[in-house]
């Protein structure tokens, strides 16, 4: 796909969260991640040229491939995957401007351990298992609040800044609408606690996800199709 082509597609989907936001408030405003996981460096360097800035990656080995090739470029990047602990120091060393994916409280300790020995923080985002799916990972919501406080404790070199989750994996739109209804739920509890991102919606689903509130989406085949 040609850069023309990206700005095309880029327009039409913000159009659409231009759409989706104004129902909400005209002071809503969503960032779009582009989820890059089945993007080549060509590609996201193609949509940067189209105006997108924010990148995510899934894969720590992916994401440092596509920061080094493409360091030239004012990329931000993101962390939205699953953190396998024996990758923990590799995505320190490359500085994310956010990771989506803190889902335990164990984690978060492992990970502000490593972050203590290297003298570094890391913004993170709690991640909620709103769907109550076992596939996916998370805290459950009943014990998201006592989480977000204890790592806010404990954790001095975690930045806590939100939450994420991914919606119910259903066609059943009110299931998924209630999934999102509960993270936003938690995230209007953590805002006196500092959170700032409510990180919700992908592809098929972003724009519910913004109805029910998500301030961030995270989206991949509709910008990389």
């Amino acid at each position: 796909m040609e850069t023309k082509d990206f700005v095309t597609t880029l327009d039409d989907i913000l159009t659409r969260v231009e759409k989706a936001r104004l129902q909400i408030s005209e002071h809503h405003i969503v960032k779009i991640v582009a989820a890059s996981k089945s993007a080549d460096t060509a590609m996201i360097e193609a949509m940067y040229h189209a105006g997108q800035r924010s990148f995510g990656e899934n894969k720590v080995q992916d994401m440092s491939d596509k920061v080094h090739a493409l360091s030239s470029l004012p990329l931000e990047w993101h962390f939205i995957g699953r953190l396998q602990t024996n990758k923990i120091n590799q995505l320190i060393d490359l500085d994310p401007f956010l990771m989506h994916s803190l889902s335990s409280i164990e984690l978060a300790q492992e990970l502000d351990k490593r972050l203590h020995v290297k003298g570094k923080t890391m913004n993170v985002l709690l991640q909620i298992n709103s769907a109550y799916e076992a596939q996916k990972a998370g805290v459950m919501p009943e014990a998201a609040l006592e989480a977000y406080e204890q790592i806010s404790l404990t954790c001095q070199n975690l930045r806590l800044k939100g939450v994420m989750s991914i919606g119910a994996h259903t066609e059943a739109l009110p299931v998924i609408q209630k999934s999102f209804e509960t993270t936003y739920k938690i995230f209007e509890s953590l805002r006196s606690h500092g959170a700032k991102y409510c990180s919700m919606g992908m592809s098929g689903d972003f724009e519910l996800a913004i109805a029910c509130g998500a301030n961030m989406i995270r989206l991949g085949s509709v910008l990389f199709k």
